[in-house]
């Protein structure tokens, strides 16, 4: 074996200990990052992804690769089930281990390295767990896990003398505070919090996607809008998606298109909001009346909402009552 290895960096704080822990045995570190539009670390100052970030920080190389086309299979199908909500965290890991593992002899790498801890997540890091994952992506003794590698079997690295398994830890369990304790030792100090992570361990995130599948919306089109501002369902073909702030407001009309139809307040402040499917008169009508709730004018008799085709100069107004609170939340995800 040489000295080289494949890092699966997701920029959480495991993985750039994980990465920082080679790099300190002299590993030639090649850093990849899976994205699949679900994670929600990033550093909204620089516009950077949260892996991107770390492996800036580490310098590192870091080759990201968009899996979100693949991953919604995953998500809707998976062979290992999903977890507390609808995370498939199994299929996931054997899928992006797999794809790993067919970058090794192209990019000159022996083995690979994550950041997985034994216990620290309840689905996919069980013992059981990890080793259905290694088994199933055919990288059984060539997958190193640092910060959890003293209590598991030997890795081929370390049998071959590539790393110093005494230099390695045996961390283990859900507190995260072995892990600080070396980020500080390592002189980290930015890294995403904990509670970030993929959306799909989201309570409330999962309640979309569930909504999405169970009308065959659940595609790579409509995923970036699931993640954005306040979710409504008002009929089986018509959802409306309003802004919470000034940044989604912007994320809204980035993500709108094709026959999508924009709702903004013509004399006051207020969200964006974008209806898609279902673009008809009474659809229209009460996508309005829910913009129009969420300002701080909902109370007034009577309100003017511009609105028009994604892409079209056509501004259309409509004058409408704002919805009462007991009239939309019937209809919100």
């Amino acid at each position: 074996m040489n000295k080289k290895a494949i890092v699966l960096l997701s920029g959480g704080l495991d993985s750039i200990l994980a990465t920082k822990m080679m790099l300190e045995q002299g590993v030639d570190v090649v850093a990849v990052n899976f994205s699949a539009k679900l994670c929600m670390c990033g550093c909204k100052s620089t516009g950077e992804s949260a892996a991107q970030a770390a492996a800036r920080a580490l310098k590192v190389p870091l080759e990201t690769i968009d899996i979100t086309k693949d991953f919604i299979e995953i998500v809707k199908n998976p062979a290992h089930g999903h977890g507390a909500n609808i995370n498939p965290c199994i299929d996931c890991k054997i899928y992006m281990l797999r794809h790993a593992k067919s970058l090794m002899e192209a990019r000159g790498a022996s083995f690979l390295v994550t950041g997985e801890v034994l216990g620290e997540r309840p689905m996919s890091q069980r013992k059981d767990a990890l080793n259905i994952i290694e088994k199933a992506a055919g990288v059984k003794g060539i997958l190193l896990r640092p910060l959890t590698a003293k209590n598991l079997p030997l890795t081929k690295p370390e049998t071959e003398g590539v790393i110093d398994r005494e230099k390695l830890l045996d961390i283990k369990g859900r507190s995260r505070k072995p892990q600080m304790a070396l980020a500080e030792k390592f002189g980290i100090t930015k890294y995403p919090n904990p509670a970030g992570g993929c959306l799909l361990t989201d309570p409330g995130f999962t309640k979309r996607v569930k909504d999405a599948m169970s009308h065959g919306e659940f595609n790579e089109e409509n995923l970036a809008m699931l993640s954005v501002g306040r979710y409504f369902r008002l009929r089986d073909n018509a959802r409306l998606f309003v802004g919470r702030d000034e940044a989604e407001n912007d994320i809204l009309l980035s993500l709108a298109s094709g026959d999508d139809i924009i709702f903004k307040m013509r004399d006051r402040q207020g969200p964006i909001s974008v209806l898609r499917g279902n673009a008809g008169e009474e659809m229209i009508g009460l996508a309005a009346r829910i913009a129009a709730y969420h300002t701080k004018f909902r109370n007034e008799a009577l309100l003017a909402v511009n609105y028009w085709k994604s892409g079209s100069a056509e501004i259309k107004t409509v004058s409408i009552k704002p919805a009462a609170k007991e009239d939309i939340e019937s209809s919100r995800i």
